[in-house]
C-alpha cells in the first residue's frame, strides 16, 4: 500500500517535526486533509535567509557639513543603503568624531575636513574621495550658514557676502568640480539642501531665506543642463529641524510660538525624517526625476 510521511499534528495534535507517521492515502484522512497537511508541513521549516543588498550599493558618495544634524543623518542613510560615504566638515575633531561614531556602527564610512568656502579644501575633498574610492556617483551639498538676524536691509554686505559665498557659490562650486567624474561614470545624482524657507522667508533670517531660494533656481538649471549626460539634480527642503543649527527657532515655547498653526503635524522633525528622501533622491526608484524639490516639514508651508 502506497503511502506518506506526514508530521504527527496531522493526526490532531502537533509535537514538532522529527515527530512522522506513515498515513495510507487510502486512509479515511482524505487527499483534501492531505493536501492540508502538506501544506502545513511545508511551511512550517524556516524560510532561509537572503541577503538583501542596499539600493545604493556600490556607489560613492560625498556630503558636506555632515558631522551633526541633518548632514550627518544623510551619512548615516547613504551607508546603510549601501554607499562608501565620505563625510566632512570645518573642524577635524567633529569629522573624527563623527567618522568613529559611524564606523562603530559598521558603516563604509571616512572622513576629510573641509571648508567648503575655501578652493583648496573643496578641492581637496574631491581629489582625496577619488584617490579612496576612484570614482563618486553622489554629491550632496548640505553646507550652510547664516551669521544674521534681524530685518533683511540691516544685514551688513559682509555677512550678505558670506551667506550667499557658503549657501548657494559653494554648492555650485563642488557641483563643476564632481561634474566631469560623474560623467566618466556615466551619470550621477546631486542632492541640494534647501529650505522651506526658500519658498516661505521666516521673520529674521532673510538673507539666509533668499539663498535657500536661490539653491531652487540652480537646482533647475544644473538639472536641465546636465540630464543629457545623466546625471540627476535635485533638491531637499527641510522645515524646522530639531538641530543645533536651528536651535533659534525651536528652543524655547516663545519661539516657536511663531510657528503654531504652520506645522500641520504640530511638532518640529528629526534630522532622521529628511535622510531618506536624499536616499531615495539618490537611488535608482528616483531614476526619472530630475530639477525636483521635495519639501519634508511636517506639511508647512505647503505649495500647490
Amino acid at each position: 500500500m502506497r503511502g506518506i510521511l506526514l508530521p504527527y499534528y496531522c493526526r490532531g495534535r502537533e509535537i514538532g517535526l522529527d515527530s512522522l507517521i506513515l498515513a495510507s492515502v487510502s486512509s479515511p484522512i482524505g487527499l483534501a486533509r492531505l493536501a492540508e497537511c502538506l501544506e502545513h508541513f511545508l511551511l512550517s521549516f524556516p524560510k532561509p535567509q537572503t541577503m538583501q543588498l542596499g539600493v545604493l550599493s556600490g556607489k560613492v558618495a560625498m556630503v558636506t557639513a555632515s558631522t551633526q544634524g541633518i548632514g550627518l543623518a544623510i551619512a548615516r542613510r547613504l551607508a546603510r543603503d549601501g554607499a562608501q560615504v565620505v563625510i566632512s566638515s570645518r573642524k577635524k575633531e567633529s569629522v573624527c568624531n563623527a567618522v568613529g561614531q559611524l564606523q562603530a556602527e559598521g558603516l563604509s564610512v571616512s572622513g576629510i575636513v573641509c571648508h567648503v568656502g575655501k578652493r583648496e579644501d573643496r578641492e581637496a575633498l574631491v581629489s582625496e574621495t577619488l584617490k579612496r574610492h576612484g570614482a563618486i556617483d553622489i554629491l550632496v551639498s548640505n553646507a550652510a550658514v547664516n551669521p544674521f538676524v534681524g530685518k533683511a536691509l540691516d544685514c551688513s554686505e559682509e555677512a550678505w557676502d558670506k551667506i550667499f559665498e557658503i549657501n548657494v557659490k559653494a554648492a555650485f562650486l563642488l557641483a563643476k568640480l564632481v561634474v566631469p567624474h560623474m560623467e566618466q561614470r556615466g551619470g550621477g545624482s546631486i542632492v541640494l539642501v534647501s529650505s522651506a524657507a526658500g519658498y516661505q522667508p521666516i521673520a529674521n533670517i532673510g538673507p539666509y531665506s533668499v539663498s535657500k531660494t536661490a539653491l531652487l533656481g540652480l537646482t533647475k538649471v544644473l538639472a536641465t543642463e546636465l540630464a543629457p549626460a545623466n546625471i540627476r539634480v535635485n533638491c531637499l527642503a527641510p522645515g524646522i529641524i530639531k538641530t543645533k543649527f536651528s536651535s533659534v527657532l525651536w528652543s524655547d515655547d516663545s519661539s516657536m510660538q511663531e510657528f503654531d498653526g504652520t506645522i500641520a503635524m504640530r511638532r518640529i522633525g528629526e534630522p532622521e525624517e529628511c535622510a531618506g528622501t536624499v536616499s531615495f533622491l539618490c537611488s535608482q526608484d528616483a531614476v526619472y526625476i530630475t530639477g525636483e524639490t521635495i519639501v519634508v516639514a511636517g506639511g508647512a508651508y505647503c505649495r500647490l
